[in-house]
């Protein structure tokens, strides 16, 4: 039976002496990849010009504000207060702790300020990084279940999974669930989305990206058990994940529906 799989997998890819290199950092580092080859595969098909030095920009800017941003939500809203008592532990992210929601606010942050260095209108890059991102999105959950984190609440479905740390019971791997559903689902409606003629107005594909993972993550909370330090919010309501999502949805269905009311063209550089 498959509810009798045993996680056994090592969050270790390879050691160096003092140096320890895990899957997880190794998944953002690809996915940072990816996602880059993806927006400028896509920004060819578009015809928008947009050169390689000033893509790797954009990038880099994304990933660090996406790192900075992605620990400070975490710290703020998952940390429970112990991070305020160990400052020095908010620095300390090889013990894990990354928000998704605020990876998603200073990506956007780090990846405006990359644009108005070179000169490209945040919106189309926008658009081209979340078509992307979707790739991002499944290679880091899948290492969240390399390392055997962030499980499920128990079941006798047959593809449950024994984790070490989650005790002597299957669970739901709602960390494949994840990477299905804001991962594979989402690359292939993001990348029949951007193949459409006419092509879709600045914006739209940022609204459907926030709006599905917003709903995503919502439904995956319910089997997904929340943080142990937070446990569940308003009297065994909803999580902090859920509370964090919906307002994701609310702005990315207001962001469809402006944007194809605005029907902008997609564009690379800035007027003026």
């Amino acid at each position: 039976m498959l509810n009798e799989l045993y996680h056994s997998l090592d969050p270790v890819a390879f050691s160096a002496g003092p140096i320890t290199v895990y899957w997880y950092g190794i998944s953002y580092i690809v996915g940072a990849v990816l996602t880059g080859v993806v927006m400028y595969r896509t920004q060819r098909r578009w015809g928008l010009g947009i050169s390689v030095d000033d893509l790797m920009t954009v990038v880099i800017g994304v990933v660090f504000g996406l790192l900075i941003g992605g620990r400070l939500f975490y710290v703020l809203f998952y940390g429970d207060g112990y991070y305020f008592e160990h400052p020095l532990e908010i620095l300390a992210t090889n013990h894990g702790g990354m928000s998704f929601h605020g990876g998603l606010v200073g990506g956007i942050v780090g990846g405006v300020l990359a644009c108005r260095l070179c000169r490209l209108s945040a919106w189309t890059v926008a658009d081209l990084a979340v078509i992307g991102a979707p790739v991002a999105l499944a290679l880091g959950r899948c290492a969240n279940f390399v390392n055997g984190e962030l499980w499920g609440k128990p079941t006798d479905l047959p593809w449950g999974v024994v984790f070490e740390s989650g005790g002597d019971v299957a669970r739901h791997p709602s960390q494949l669930y994840e990477a299905l559903l804001e991962g594979v689902l989402l690359f292939i409606v993001m990348q029949a989305l951007s193949r459409r003629k006419p092509l879709l107005p600045q914006g739209t594909f940022m609204g459907v990206f926030v709006a599905w993972y917003g709903v995503a993550r919502i439904l995956v909370e319910f089997v997904r058990v929340p943080d142990a330090q937070l446990g569940y919010l308003f009297g065994g309501v909803v999580t902090m994940g859920q509370l964090l999502s919906a307002p994701l949805v609310v702005a990315g269905v207001a962001l469809i529906v402006y944007a194809l009311r605005a029907k902008r063209p997609q564009r690379d550089y800035l007027e003026g």
